[in-house]
């Protein structure tokens, strides 16, 4: 019997972490990924017990990912489940309620798929999905995802480090910041008919903030490929921002000297900042962030959780902002 400690320093068992389902069936696992062409892609050779630890409803294409070492890839806290992750979204593309995307989005197609890498570098291209999936190792990364909107969960991503691609197109010195821009399809969104945004969808980060090994370029969640409502078939995932800072469905990445000019920022400069940094200091104009509600935890007597800086990761991340005004650089 195995035992984790909390970062409470509670003794956590392996079970209460771990579906049993996944140490079943591990084999089958194996073959599924394998006549899914997985195996091969960033994968293959990994042992039973390197193979990401939970899994989804077995409704999409597995995708299997080796326990993380990166510092901070894996937090101890009970998952939100699945159909939560799943249905309860901020997609704008799709809609503005929360379960409009998982309603929608079924019209995207994340096949034929292909991302741009552009601007400030030495090599730029262009990559189709199955050259992105060959990147990298996957790896599995249980992380804190904080919106905005005063809610959180904890997802188990699978992806690489953002890094690892950047690396490949050789980013010149000119690239201060890189700015990721997100599929804009009418026929395929139908949020994208309405002018709730300056579509299409544009976010950016300071240069090292990319090239941090937590950001993560993801491709799944739960052990299987991403669904179309959370992103489908690839998108960002950057821990200690609010979530709007993680684009999803990414179709260009550009290398810039200049800040760019992320989509809320635009929309309301006042309300978000280009960092976005998790802080439970800086109110929102129009409530406090010092709180938040863990989706899963909505019973009449639960407790709001106190908000964290930078979400949990300041051990990681904190010295990226060393010597800044974290009130003013919001």
């Amino acid at each position: 019997m195995h035992f984790h400690r909390s970062r409470h320093g509670q003794r956590i068992l392996s079970s209460e972490i771990t579906s049993r389902e996944v140490y079943d069936s591990r084999r089958d696992w194996l073959k599924g990924a394998g006549a899914l062409g997985l195996v091969g892609l960033g994968v293959s050779g990994l042992s039973g017990e390197a193979q990401a630890q939970t899994a989804g409803p077995g409704k999409l294409p597995k995708l299997p990912g080796a326990r993380s070492s990166v510092a901070g890839a894996t937090v101890m806290e009970k998952l939100t489940a699945y159909k939560d992750v799943t249905s309860y979204n901020n997609f704008y593309e799709f809609g503005t309620d929360k379960s409009d995307p998982a309603e929608n989005a079924h019209t995207l197609k994340p096949r034929p798929w292909s991302v741009v890498i552009e601007g400030e570098c030495a090599k730029p291209g262009r990559y189709g999905l199955d050259d992105l999936l060959k990147v990298a190792a996957m790896e599995e990364r249980v992380y804190r995802l904080r919106c905005v909107e005063g809610w959180s969960m904890v997802i188990p991503w699978v992806g690489y480090s953002l890094s690892e691609l950047l690396k490949k197109a050789e980013p010149t010195g000119k690239a201060k910041y890189v700015e990721f821009t997100t599929l804009a399809d009418k026929a395929q969104m139908p949020g994208v008919r309405s002018n709730v945004l300056d579509w299409p969808y544009v976010e950016g980060l300071r240069i090292d903030e990319a090239m941090h090994p937590l950001t993560l370029m993801a491709f799944g969640l739960y052990g299987e490929v991403l669904p179309n409502q959370n992103g489908a078939p690839l998108r960002l995932v950057v821990p200690w921002k609010y979530g709007f800072k993680s684009a999803k469905s990414i179709v260009k990445i550009r290398f810039v000297e200049k800040q760019p000019v992320s989509s809320w920022t635009k929309a309301a400069q006042q309300e978000y900042g280009f960092f976005s940094n998790v802080n439970p200091q800086v109110d929102h104009p129009r409530w406090s962030q010092a709180t938040e509600r863990r989706i899963g935890e909505d019973g009449l007597f639960a407790k709001r959780r106190a908000t964290l800086m930078f979400n949990g990761y300041e051990a990681q991340v904190g010295q990226l902002y060393a010597g800044m005004d974290l009130k003013k650089n919001f």
